[in-house]
């Protein structure tokens, strides 16, 4: 099957490898959006998906918006039979959805209608959810609403992190978007639609959501510390006022407390216990601001922390 791939960041590295390992299939060509200036010297980077695709001698295309003219009649000279989209970055405009005879199928990390957008994974841990997963579907003009093909679900334990998950879905969007392929080409795979009552949404993480609240109860910032751990990191101040990440974290409970939330309650043999607005929380791995990451028991020692000291906007 000659099939165009679109997508752009190191999730959609696994199902492009896939995809060329697979005889079966031509690669024709690879979408991805333009180099940008990224990191402290701004320097002008490929894409994951593109530094892959150069690695494996693959066509690439770069258009700034996908609803361009001559882009378009590039990829219809292309005839393709399926386009791919795993985490592409654009809508997709009709003229490219009823381009190929296949249509267009696009691998999302999550078990849809629920975390459309473009953090389902983050959303997913941030939320407390049991299971998430990775559903493959035919996609239509809307973001994420088309109908479903294959879904797969993984369970999800109460320390699992947004870079684990991240990790274990993309293998299996991968190996799931392997099969689609074969079921929708035997004829053998009935689209469901969605419902879209029960949509819910993962729109871009915005900075705000990387502060910890030490009012909200010490399930909910344990959370988010592990929704948004290894990127974009939740943190909150140190009592020397600087800013602290917090990595890695555990419930003790979370049962109402006499403390001020904020306040460090104890220090154990592995790191320090914080009151909540709800329960107690034990921080196991910070990082202090232009520092490494550390355990929470080294950091007590290296900065001389105490029970009774305040963290985030408690000290204020």
């Amino acid at each position: 099957m000659k099939i165009i791939f679109m997508g752009t960041p190191d999730f959609a590295v696994s199902t492009l490898e896939a995809l060329l390992l697979a005889p079966e299939h031509e690669v024709v060509a690879v979408v991805t959006q333009p180099d940008r200036p990224r990191g402290r010297g701004q320097k002008l980077l490929m894409t994951p998906v593109k530094e892959f695709a150069v690695n494996h001698a693959l066509r690439v295309l770069q258009p700034p918006k996908v609803k361009n003219e001559e882009f378009i009649k590039e990829l219809t000279a292309l005839a393709p039979d399926l386009i791919v989209v795993v985490a592409f970055g654009q809508i997709l405009p009709s003229s490219i959805l009823k381009l190929p005879r296949f249509g267009c199928i696009n691998v999302h990390a999550s078990l849809l209608p629920k975390y459309r957008g473009a953090a389902p994974i983050h959303y997913a841990l941030l939320a407390g959810e049991k299971e998430s997963g990775v559903t493959t579907m035919l996609m239509d003009e809307g973001m994420d609403t088309g109908d479903m093909l294959l879904k797969k679900a993984v369970p999800l334990s109460l320390e699992t992190t947004m870079g684990e998950l991240h990790d274990e879905l993309k293998i299996i969007g991968a190996s799931l978007l392997l099969e689609t392929i074969a079921r929708l080409e035997a004829g053998k795979i009935t689209p469901e639609k969605q419902n879209h009552e029960e949509a819910t949404y993962a729109s871009l993480l915005d900075k705000a959501i990387e502060k910890i609240d030490w009012e909200q109860s010490a399930t909910t910032i344990h959370n988010k510390i592990r929704g948004l751990n290894p990127w974009p990191g939740a943190y909150t101040t140190q009592p020397n006022g600087h800013k602290l990440k917090v990595w890695r974290s555990r419930v003790l409970n979370e049962e109402k407390t006499n403390q001020q939330p904020g306040t460090i309650t104890a220090l154990t043999a592995d790191g320090f216990v914080v009151a909540c607005g709800t329960g107690l929380l034990v921080l196991l791995e910070v990082q202090p601001e232009s520092k490494k990451m550390m355990s929470a028991a080294v950091y007590c020692n290296g900065y001389q922390i105490k029970t009774g000291m305040l963290l985030g906007e408690a000290q204020k």
